[in-house]
């Protein structure tokens, strides 16, 4: 039973879907106005800081950084909405639009969107994963590998790995060729092909006007900064304690979305600069919303405001978490998965 149902409420997951079709209506003017007031302050501030770092001033370039990178996670957010079809009401405004925002988040547009559609159809499912997620094992996967398995999942799961170095290649370099998609037609790599030809354009007349050494002072922490913001909030979205992930013969769309996706209370600031993203439970359920609608939606149905919750303080606590305990039904920790092995073979 979903939880809006134990609430006395008629919706199940499935019905949500279809209620909030409603708000699948993208708006040219207001996706013109979030570009307005999200591509300009982010130029200007990737101007300030290479004035800045040319000057000698590289500490004032340094502490600018984590909001320009904030900015350019909001523009990742806007090219996500358009490889929805959902921030603008043309086609073709989302596709161009989406590619040129590529260039500087450094993701191929067309490519992203093929996995990201993946990962839409297959969240939550355990015998779906892999493509446009966050490798997660079970428990019972885990303790069957090898040591050289378990010492690679433990390195792969750890902090400094998850949101340090894995963002930083993740952006920087697994993006540059279609990994996974090597086979699968032209598009992958032309995708990936064509917007490392964009990069190397805006990154040569960068370094001819400015130089090599301020160009990569300035870009590089702000694309490692907001690698790591972007990857954070993906992270907390689905590894949370009340996530679920079912079998394929389980398995729901809908339920996946409603269950398997947290509503990320965020401070109004946070919120505007990542999109409102963390209103994830309503994306997943119809991701064809924009995301400058899906406060109405909150506002509208409040019954969706009470599901999948979890705080900023809470979300710290998701770090932890590792594995899927299919037994339990629930994310736990290396320690859990740990103490209740223990447990159990004491008791044979």
């Amino acid at each position: 039973m979903s939880v809006t149902e134990s609430k006395g409420a008629a919706r199940t997951a499935r019905d949500w879907a279809l209620a909030l079709g409603p708000y699948r209506q993208a708006d040219m003017a207001r996706a013109m106005l979030e570009l307005a007031v999200t591509f300009p302050p982010f130029a200007a501030l990737w101007a300030a800081m290479l004035v800045a770092s040319s000057q000698g001033h590289v500490w004032l370039s340094f502490a600018l950084a984590p909001l320009a990178a904030a900015l350019l996670v909001r523009l990742f957010m806007i090219q996500h909405d358009c490889g929805h079809g959902a921030f603008f009401p043309n086609k073709q405004a989302n596709e161009w639009v989406g590619r040129a925002i590529g260039v500087l988040t450094m993701t191929p547009y067309d490519f992203w969107r093929r996995s990201h559609a993946i990962h839409h159809a297959t969240s939550g499912n355990l015998d779906r994963r892999g493509i446009g997620d966050i490798k997660t094992m079970t428990v019972r996967e885990y303790f069957s590998r090898g040591l050289r398995g378990r010492l690679a999942y433990r390195l792969y799961r750890h902090p400094a790995v998850m949101f340090g170095i894995g963002p930083a290649y993740l952006f920087l370099i697994e993006n540059r060729l279609p990994f996974g998609f090597m086979r699968k037609g032209a598009m992958p790599w032309l995708s990936t092909m064509s917007t490392n030809a964009g990069i190397l354009l805006a990154a040569g007349l960068l370094i001819w006007g400015a130089g090599l050494a301020p160009v990569l002072m300035v870009h590089l922490p702000i694309v490692v900064i907001g690698a790591t913001g972007g990857v954070w909030l993906f992270y907390v979205q689905h590894q949370f304690e009340g996530t679920t992930w079912e079998r394929t013969a389980a398995w729901s769309q809908p339920e996946a979305a409603l269950h398997g996706s947290s509503l990320y209370e965020l401070p109004p600031p946070l919120d505007w600069l990542s999109a409102n993203i963390g209103v994830h439970h309503v994306h997943h359920l119809s991701s064809g919303i924009p995301f400058y609608r899906l406060p109405t939606v909150l506002r509208d149905h409040p019954e969706l405001g009470e599901v999948g919750r979890l705080s900023l303080k809470d979300s710290l606590g998701c770090v932890r978490l590792a594995l899927w305990d299919e037994d339990r039904r629930r994310m736990v920790s290396f320690r859990e998965a740990r103490a209740a092995q223990v447990v159990s073979r004491s008791a044979l």
